[in-house]
């Protein structure tokens, strides 16, 4: 028997969700009817293999990506319902993204990459916030230095401490160490948890890597568009 859900524990709420790309008259269907629900302070990570729709679950649920149908709503807000200037407003601050290939800007330091998103967010402490999640990161003594003189795990570390620094309560990360070796994907993950559980923020990882999906609390796998299973790690 399943108790009830309360509704103020829920971090995300997907409800027969799909999404179709290509043109009208070919459309390729790509999420085929997903329920979905996340709660507060969760890490679970959506497995599953190329083209099983990890990745465009993920664009949907973080509001990059517009569902085709269903509805998805986060920390009790309707994604559907808004237009694009107040879903940015949504996302803003309350979800960070890290992606496996990093996303730096190349003509600024790992300071300013991390700082100046902060900044234009409004955030009058940026560089300072930005140079406390560097430390945090272990990467105190790299704030001057430019992605191109990072090594890969490096750049990823840049990489969580820019979407931790506005304290989001949300982190998806696809495929975190998918560009790393083993040895130091297990660092960046210790790391990432570490962050998701100093932020008390929710965790959803999308991997490939049954390995790593084990260490979240909770596993969904997809298959063709669909959740297939749903279990606890």
């Amino acid at each position: 028997m399943h108790l009830p859900i309360d509704p103020a524990t829920i971090a995300i709420r997907a409800q027969d969700v799909t999404l179709s790309l290509g043109t009208r008259d070919a459309p390729v269907a790509i999420l085929k009817g997903v329920d979905l629900t996340i709660l507060r302070g969760e890490s679970l990570a959506i497995l599953g293999a190329s083209g099983s729709g990890k990745s465009s679950l993920m664009a949907v649920l973080s509001g990059l990506e517009r569902a085709t149908g269903g509805s998805v709503s986060v920390g009790g807000v309707d994604f559907g319902a808004l237009d694009e200037d107040a879903l940015a407003r949504a996302r803003r601050g309350r979800i960070g993204i890290i992606l496996q290939s990093f996303h730096l800007l190349p003509t600024m330091t790992a300071h300013e990459n991390v700082a100046v998103p902060l900044e234009l967010a409004g955030h009058a402490d940026a560089f300072d916030r930005a140079a406390d999640e560097l430390r945090a990161v272990g990467l105190g003594h790299r704030l001057d230095h430019y992605p191109a003189q990072l090594s890969g795990g490096e750049q990823q570390r840049v990489a969580i401490a820019r979407a931790v620094a506005p304290r989001p309560t949300l982190i998806f990360a696809d495929e975190p160490t998918g560009n790393l070796d083993v040895t130091t994907g297990a660092t960046i993950m210790d790391l990432l948890f570490e962050r998701q559980r100093a932020a008390g923020a929710t965790l959803v990882i999308i991997t490939h890597d049954p390995v790593l999906a084990e260490r979240c609390g909770r596993i969904v796998e997809m298959r063709d568009g669909l959740i297939v299973s749903d279990r606890p790690a």
